[in-house]
């Protein structure tokens, strides 16, 4: 048999299997699928085949026994999504605030941060995607790039040039940013490193590359 017959026989199960699936008013992404047979359905650009979470708006009184809420959870559940509950009256107020006394608030409310950094967060964490830093004397930027990216990838979100002649990358964490005040406090204790294009670049990291073109 040819090969293009075995590649279509395949798809042609593989679309069956999916038909079944959605007749059973299942969506596709909670079918489970081979790394070559979601390759196979891209071009198709199927809706329920995209990843999903749920964001809860409820009121003040709602965080606790809230019928409404087990429901979405119970949904959310069956196709292993998150849920990330909010308050639009209470992000509207907080917004409002300088940082002491958004602070304040939110302890009271027993919140550690406000409900719109972790509808970002998990949908950084949904679609797989992270940040690291530039920092120099001026300027201090937050690049976004896929979980998994390496040194020179990762440089050509900055420029392609970055990437093209990608020659080492000046690496320190952020918390070790953080907590030794910036590159020079990192150096002495030995937290400054050097990597190369192999290094898969990690959340958080504050990178200087170096290039040449």
């Amino acid at each position: 048999a040819k090969s293009g017959d075995k590649d279509a026989q395949r798809q042609v199960q593989l679309l069956e299997k999916v038909k079944h699936h959605l007749d059973e008013a299942k969506p596709v992404r909670t079918l489970a699928l081979h790394k070559e047979e979601k390759a196979d359905l891209y071009f198709l650009h199927l809706l329920t085949v995209k990843p999903v979470m749920y964001i809860a708006n409820i009121d003040e009184e709602g965080f606790r026994n809230n019928p409404h809420l087990h429901t979405v959870h119970s949904i959310a559940e069956e196709e292993a999504a998150e849920v990330v509950v909010i308050c639009n009256k209470l992000e509207s107020e907080i917004a409002e605030l300088e940082d002491n006394e958004k602070m304040e608030f939110l302890q009271d409310l027993d919140m550690t941060e406000p409900g719109l950094d972790r509808v970002i967060r998990a949908g950084y964490k949904l679609l797989g995607l992270q940040t690291y830093f530039t920092a120099g004397e001026k300027e201090v930027r937050a690049w976004t790039v896929k979980q998994g990216a390496t040194a020179p990838a990762s440089a050509g979100v900055i420029h392609t040039d970055f990437e093209k002649g990608f020659i080492r990358a000046e690496v320190i964490s952020y918390d070790d940013f953080i907590e030794h005040n910036g590159e020079q406090g990192a150096k002495e204790v030995g937290k400054w490193r050097l990597e190369g294009k192999e290094y898969i670049v990690q959340d958080g990291d504050v990178i200087h590359f170096r290039f040449n073109v």
